[in-house]
């Protein structure tokens, strides 16, 4: 029995001219996934990605996971390879089905028939297949509106695949076909979301996180790269970024209106952030702001905040609210980490009565009153690079 993996394309196949590179970004994402396993021959047709595996001990179980965590296919299944006879397709089609088959009290057959020098047409393949399967499965009933189970049969070019259903691909488009961008990465719920939405859109991801001993332990640092490792299996590689942040809070402690203190440690994190990412090549900083969800993201906040910007800054999760947010985080398995009771510098020095309605003037004032300037480039010298693998 010769079985391989199916990854149906997206938004992909309406991509035109570009179609290839996108389906070539897809292909490269999914073999970073997949070599641990084995490998894998690929192939692609009619908005079809085929990964054929190349050894039996494969585990194909495994491989289905990890490839639904691959941003650019909208469904993916195991498929059975089959001659392009149809006797052979009935007789493999009822004995692969099978477990799926005493599960399920209702199916329909589907058919694709693109190689139309094949002498049955569609209608006729699924209705006969469907015969043979009520006669091997007469528990079973036909539906054809909702069944429990879904039959499909696909003539191709070179051979016949049967699967019985899709399972939901990741979606988006491929990481790394929408350039890169640097997210400031916290401990907290929303950021790992907004880095999962913007992979989905093709950003490869860089991670930057900032720390403030002895304010801060190790074991928040570490918490933080647990929630990159959960990332992974969608965004890739990702390159972690560890800021030196005490120095530059310290300052702000000593020398700042406590009431502007969080608007102004922000302007100074995406400060260092852009210069790293500049200096990266980065075009864009990603954040997990929601607004409204605390004091320094209130629209007046994040005008103030983006003053100090000289690149856009995307906020995926701007408009969400905390419900949708933590749905998310479930799915990607990221909430049970975020929710460790490990501080993180944000939490440092919080005023009592923040500043809500900030105005701007104020804000550049009280910045410009002290010289930051040699602790920025001082913690930007000391920024610590690790990369977290996939």
């Amino acid at each position: 029995m010769k079985e391989l993996i199916i990854f149906k394309e997206g938004e992909i196949a309406l991509k035109g001219l570009n179609k290839r590179t996108f389906e070539d970004a897809f292909i490269r994402n999914l073999k970073h996934r997949l070599n641990k396993l084995g490998k894998f021959e690929y192939t692609k047709a009619q908005s079809t990605i085929y990964a054929i595996p190349q050894s039996e001990d494969i585990d194909l179980d495994e491989a289905v996971e990890l490839g639904s965590k691959v941003f650019g296919a909208a469904a993916l299944c195991r498929a059975l390879v089959v001659e392009k006879d149809f006797d052979a397709i009935c007789k493999e089609a009822i004995a692969y089905i099978e477990e799926t088959a005493m599960m399920s009290r209702t199916f329909k057959v589907e058919a694709k028939r693109s190689d139309k020098k094949f002498p049955m047409k569609s209608p006729e393949i699924c209705m006969e297949l469907g015969g043979k399967i009520l006669e091997a499965y007469p528990h079973l009933t036909v539906d054809v509106k909702n069944p429990q189970m879904v039959v499909t049969v696909e003539i191709r070019d070179t051979a016949a695949y049967v699967h019985a259903g899709n399972l939901p691909g990741a979606g988006g488009i491929p990481v790394g076909t929408s350039g890169s961008a640097m997210l400031l990465l916290s401990g907290g719920i929303d950021s790992p979301v907004a880095a999962y939405m913007m992979a989905k859109r093709g950003i490869k991801l860089s991670a930057i996180h900032y720390v403030s001993p002895p304010y801060t332990s190790e074991r928040a640092r570490l918490k933080v790269e647990r929630l990159c490792e959960k990332l992974t299996p969608y965004c890739g590689d990702v390159a972690f970024y560890c800021v030196p942040f005490t120095k530059i809070q310290e300052a702000l402690r000593d020398n700042c209106p406590e009431e502007l203190f969080t608007i102004l440690m922000r302007r100074l994190m995406m400060e260092i952030a852009q210069r790293i990412a500049e200096e990266k090549d980065m075009q864009a900083l990603i954040t997990g702001e929601s607004v409204g969800q605390v004091a320094s993201q209130t629209m007046g906040a994040i005008v103030c905040t983006d003053a100090a910007c000289r690149m856009p800054v995307f906020r995926p999760v701007i408009g969400m609210d905390k419900t949708e947010i933590v749905e998310i985080a479930r799915k990607i398995d990221t909430f049970d980490i975020s929710i460790e009771p490990y501080e993180d510098c944000c939490t440092v020095f919080t005023p009592k009565h923040p500043k809500t309605k900030p105005v701007l003037a104020d804000v550049e004032a009280a910045q410009n009153a002290f010289d930051f300037e040699p602790l920025i480039a001082e913690a930007v010298a000391e920024t610590e690079l690790k990369v977290i693998k996939l």
